[in-house]
């Protein structure tokens, strides 16, 4: 694990990349190198997991005409190794990503198909002056670049990086801006800055010099086709054995490993694999004073996971925490966002970082993926209850969802069913509604910049007809939430503290596996997971297996009415930049408390959403970039 930066550039220099690297260094605090072949200019910061002794970057092939810097791992690197070495090709280190270079000797930019695991690569084919940026099918480890013309580029892990960089001038993200209180992130390619896209995933970067073109390198058929006569214990035999796969897989290091673990399924059935295979793990939890989460389940499951720990015999650690202690956290989960980013359950995923760090402890497995591809989130169980019509019209006014707990489900499912299926994507899982975001960003803004609706992430979903669902909602989850929110915030909030993060379920095996599992069988009997369920009922204990999930969100509603009240009083004051630079109006905290205290749905991630964007902007604005 890595942070890479660099540039495509006649003009650039190796100065010129301190200051980019030096702003990425806990991604890397192990190793610095830079490699200078003009237009070619790039460095990184180490994180040194396997290949401690030689795996210093760049790598290169035998004769050193392909050169690569990356970060990530590659978990089949030992197979294709081997294979390689059968062909004659000769490694001159232990480093995993070295097959890297010798593949593209041997089958050129088709290697990135038979990489199984996590990269942000960038490829330096010096004989043809050409620059391959490639990012992993699934965006589990972040690349950002900016062109600075038609035939120069600078790229980087983080966007704090970019901004690093002396030759750029940024522009501030209106539209960005305004998506983000829907998403509690920036959708990707997207990010707060005009000048700066996310890297796509599964997408190369190609810039020589006939130009810089981007193209996917994936194959358009991501599923397996399941016997029609399998039965379900079958899928969830295979289930579990895909998943064993992935998680031995994922043990690959030469430093110590731990785990996340929640006490829900996910992460138990996780932590139960990597027990069966490393003695002495040790593992983490969170724990908060003990609410009810409106969401799922309870807002404390640390008992939960502690039973767990000791059934498996590991080093367990309960990180107990108020709401002061994540308040003192803001400024860092801020800071290691790297761009406005609102999910308050990064919180406990960099607390934790932060202890295993000081264990000594450099990689960290999570449960994350599950939800999706398994068919886990409460929601799900209602999906077939919606009546599929696509003959509604999107709505302003029409801003119930199904958080809007306030009204029965049959209720909320009832208006649901009158929307397109596209606000029905908004309405199943995301938040501020398009009316909501109107009334707290004052109308001269909005005139300005022109917005237009975030529902427009979810328009390709009006073109299906009714057969398509539910599992069409469920898919986008899997393309659009999983790795905006969930795989953004497991690589960011560990990088803070230099810790690697793995995700077993985000796998291409198992994901090409889930996604051939149909709907009946995921919430086979009304049971959310019931393939993960089954496959491993036999290790997993019957109070992990019947609990609801809750992971490490925060009870953000409310603390946003007792110890956090002064964030979001001050966030709408006329004090704050919001405010100041003229995003909010002037009636702003009027209509934040009525939000905060709506009896019909809860509104405490939304306005946490204006709380990071202040303190982001109040950072940033100094650095005029506004």
């Amino acid at each position: 694990m890595c942070g890479i930066a660099g540039y495509y550039s006649k003009n650039a220099s190796v100065n010129s990349l301190d200051p980019m690297l030096n702003s990425i260094s806990h991604r890397g605090p192990d190793d610095f190198t830079t490699y200078f072949d003009l237009p070619f200019v790039a460095g990184m910061r180490r994180l040194a997991i396997n290949g401690l002794a030689d795996g210093h970057q760049p790598l290169f092939n035998e004769s050193k005409d392909i050169v690569l810097f990356y970060n990530g791992e590659i978990y089949n690197s030992s197979q294709l190794r081997k294979e390689l070495i059968r062909k004659g090709y000769r490694f001159s280190t232990h480093s995993d990503g070295e097959v890297i270079c010798h593949l593209y000797e041997e089958k050129g930019i088709e290697l990135f198909q038979d990489l199984d695991g996590m990269f942000a690569v960038a490829l330096w084919i010096k004989s043809e002056k050409k620059l391959i940026l490639a990012r992993d099918f699934i965006g589990e480890k972040p690349l950002y670049y900016a062109k600075r013309s038609a035939q120069e580029l600078v790229f980087a892990s983080e966007i704090k990086a970019l901004k690093a960089c002396a030759s750029l001038t940024l522009t501030l993200n209106q539209q960005a801006i305004w998506d983000f209180p829907t998403f509690l992130w920036i959708p990707e390619p997207a990010t707060i800055y005009q000048e700066i896209q996310a890297l796509p995933a599964g997408s190369l970067l190609i810039a020589d010099e006939s130009g810089i073109k981007l193209q996917s390198y994936l194959s358009t058929n991501h599923s397996i086709e399941i016997p029609d006569d399998f039965t379900a214990e079958e899928i969830s035999k295979h289930t579990q054995n895909i998943i064993k796969e992935s998680v031995q897989s994922r043990l690959m290091s030469e430093v110590p490993l731990g785990c996340f673990l929640s006490g829900g399924l996910d992460s138990s059935i996780v932590t139960t694999l990597c027990a069966q295979h490393l003695e002495n793990i040790n593992t983490f939890s969170i724990g908060f004073e003990d609410l009810i989460d409106p969401y799922h389940g309870k807002s404390d499951e640390s008992e939960d996971a502690q039973y767990l720990a000791n059934q498996l015999g590991t080093k367990h650690h309960a990180i107990h925490v108020t709401a002061k202690d994540f308040k003192e956290l803001l400024p860092s989960f801020c800071h290691y966002g790297d761009q406005p980013f609102a999910v308050s359950s990064g919180l406990g995923i960099l607390k934790i970082a932060q202890m295993a760090r000081e264990l000594g402890i450099k990689v960290l497995l999570s449960g994350d993926g599950a939800d999706e591809f398994f068919g886990g989130y409460s929601w799900y169980q209602f999906m077939q209850q919606l009546q599929y019509q696509n003959q509604g019209k999107l709505s302003q006014e029409a801003i119930t969802s199904f958080q809007s707990f306030g009204l029965p489900p049959s209720e909320r499912l009832k208006i649901m069913s009158q929307y397109p299926f596209s606000q029905q994507a908004w309405a199943w899982h995301y938040y501020a509604h398009e009316k909501e975001k109107s009334i707290l960003f004052s109308q001269e803004w909005q005139q300005s910049i022109k917005v237009t609706t975030s529902i427009r992430h979810f328009s390709a979903l009006d073109g299906l007809n009714t057969s398509h669902f539910p599992m069409a909602f469920l898919e986008n989850d899997r393309q659009f939430y999983f790795p905006n929110e969930m795989l953004t915030k497991v690589d960011r909030m560990c990088m803070a503290y230099s810790i690697e993060s793995r995700v077993p379920f985000a796998s291409k095996k198992v994901t090409d596996w889930a996604r051939s599992i149909p709907y009946e069988i995921l919430l086979h009997s009304g049971t959310l997971k019931w393939p993960l369920r089954d496959a491993f009922k036999e290790l997993i204990p019957d109070e992990v297996l019947k609990r609801p999930k809750h992971g490490f969100n925060v009870p953000i509603d409310h603390w946003l009415k007792n110890e956090w009240k002064d964030l979001y009083q001050h966030t709408f004051s006329h004090q704050s930049a919001l405010f100041k630079y003229g995003f909010i109006t002037q009636e702003a905290e009027k209509h934040a408390t009525r939000m905060l205290n709506d009896a019909q749905k809860l509104n405490g991630h939304t306005l946490f959403c204006y709380i990071m964007l202040n303190m982001w902007l109040e950072n940033e604005y100094n650095r005029n970039y506004c």
